[in-house]
């Protein structure tokens, strides 16, 4: 059984105290590694590694950093088809989806901040007096990166690429779920010449590890992605000491189909805005509203595209759904679905998972849900469940459905549908969410930000906006 180990100041070792976690696969409900339950020392230790570390890696050119940046990008390349497997098996994805998005993007992000930072622009002012002032972008020192469990890869080195491409040192704590590729991006890296303790990776639980991390007074940046419960908890216990922060929280993100969309992008659009990833994504459209022309049109086609949905073995190609993350998460999905027939609500889709293998019996897998007939201010329209199960709800005007998808306390991401160009602009800029996507879903540029509204969390983060994240700005002024 594979001993995964934390990695501080270039090393692997293990936790001080000696103690693991069981890390179980979702594919089969078995423990298949064990995780360091690390603790306030082996923070402490990391902490002390990236400080020694800071001057020499924040005194280094722009072009000697992104070398080194470029250099774990060819490795997460040439290591892609394990990198891919581990995360299947750590967290329950589809094979092809890892390979087709999760470990791709891993060596894009990193690819991406190492350009930028060479090419990052200074801005500077010459009054009417002949004084000069321009502005200094300085690294801030060591930075607590915290990743959660559903983009494993693709979520750490978001944070790794820009944090430490502006000269800061990082301390990522990913999940204690899904620890599996951030230990083998852990290993790739001691083939890099990273000054010792510029990146360290340590693994735990969040009441443990994390609150060690982030309270850490020699850690003066947070950068999180998770739970909004968690971001809130964050905010509440740092914003005394003023750590700068960025939280990218929860989503309950509406989808709205108006009735002059093209119908079948809208049906292939919403099937993976609602299902891609176990539904295992916090910019999944979980709250549909389609327009009462359309409706029982778009939802019969919808259930039978949904029932069409393979879901089994992550490994066979065929699969579009895997396993749920955890036990425990797939006892809290079943449990809404549970909810939303006690709340008024019709599921309209099968619920038993047929033909899988032995292995897999005892895996976390669900089928894919879909309800009608929920109130809007109902509690499964309300709360974020993070699993494949979708509410749609009908609507007749623009400013109905408006209403509906900004009640709720989220703002993070929206999805709309219609051929009317003039309509799309409109609402879009009346819903209150972060990113919104017309006739799309899920296209991301690295040069523009994402983040939330509301309680979907504060700060941006990709782009410019990382990298001035992970900056302080030092105005200075020249008198001739």
């Amino acid at each position: 059984m594979e001993m995964i180990k934390n990695f501080i100041g270039g090393e692997l070792v293990e936790p001080v105290s000696g103690e693991y976690l069981d890390n179980y696969s979702p594919m089969t409900g078995a423990v298949y590694s064990k995780v360091p339950n690390s603790g306030k020392e082996d923070i402490d230790k990391a902490a002390l590694a990236a400080k020694k570390a800071f001057p020499i890696w924040s005194k280094m050119s722009p072009k000697e950093r992104a070398d080194r940046l470029f250099h774990l990008a060819d490795l997460i390349e040439e290591n892609a088809d394990r990198l891919a497997k581990a995360e299947s098996i750590d967290q329950g994805k589809p094979l092809w989806l890892a390979k087709s998005v999760d470990i791709p993007r891993g060596s894009q992000n990193l690819r991406y901040f190492a350009h930028a930072i060479q090419n990052q622009k200074s801005v500077s002012f010459t009054d009417i007096d002949g004084i000069l002032q321009y502005i200094n972008r300085i690294p801030i020192g060591p930075s607590a990166l915290i990743s959660p469990w559903n983009l494993p890869l693709y979520l750490i080195t978001w944070k790794i690429a820009p944090c430490l491409a502006a000269g800061n040192t990082a301390i990522c704590k990913p999940s204690e779920l899904t620890p599996m590729t951030a230990f083998l991006l852990s290993e790739l890296a001691t083939q890099v010449d990273f000054p010792p303790g510029t990146l360290n990776i340590i693994h735990g639980l969040g009441q443990t590890t994390g609150e060690a991390l982030i309270t850490h007074p020699d850690v003066p940046v947070i950068s999180f992605t998770g739970g909004t419960k968690t971001g809130a908890h964050i905010s509440e216990t740092v914003g005394p000491m003023f750590k700068k922060m960025s939280l990218e929280l929860g989503g309950k993100n509406p989808n709205i189909i108006f009735d002059d969309c093209d119908f079948e992008k809208a049906i292939g659009g919403s099937i993976r805005a609602s299902f891609l990833n176990q539904g295992e994504i916090c910019l999944c459209g979980s709250r549909m509203f389609v327009q009462k022309g359309i409706f029982d049109k778009f939802v019969s086609r919808f259930v039978e595209e949904t029932e069409k949905l393979q879901v089994g073995d992550p490994f066979d190609e065929s699969s579009f759904i895997g396993a749920l993350v955890s036990k425990d998460h797939l006892d809290k999905v079943l449990g809404y679905v549970e909810l939303a027939k006690e709340e008024g609500g019709k599921v309209l889709t099968s619920r038993e998972v047929r033909g899988l293998k032995p292995e897999h019996q005892k895996g976390y897998f669900m089928r894919p849900t879909v309800i009608t007939g929920l109130a809007p201010n109902c509690r499964v329209q309300q709360e974020e469940i993070f699993g494949p199960v979708v509410v749609i709800t009908p609507f007749e005007t623009e400013e109905e459905v408006l209403s509906m998808a900004n009640g709720v306390d989220y703002g993070l991401s929206a999805s709309l549908w219609t051929q009317d160009i003039s309509k799309a602009h409109r609402v879009a800029r009346n819903i209150q969410s972060g990113t919104v996507w017309i006739n799309s879903w899920m296209y991301r540029d690295l040069r523009v930000p994402l983040g939330g509204m509301k309680s979907s969390g504060i700060g941006r983060e990709g782009g410019d906006y990382s990298l001035n994240f992970f900056t302080e700005t030092q105005n200075v002024c020249v008198q001739f």
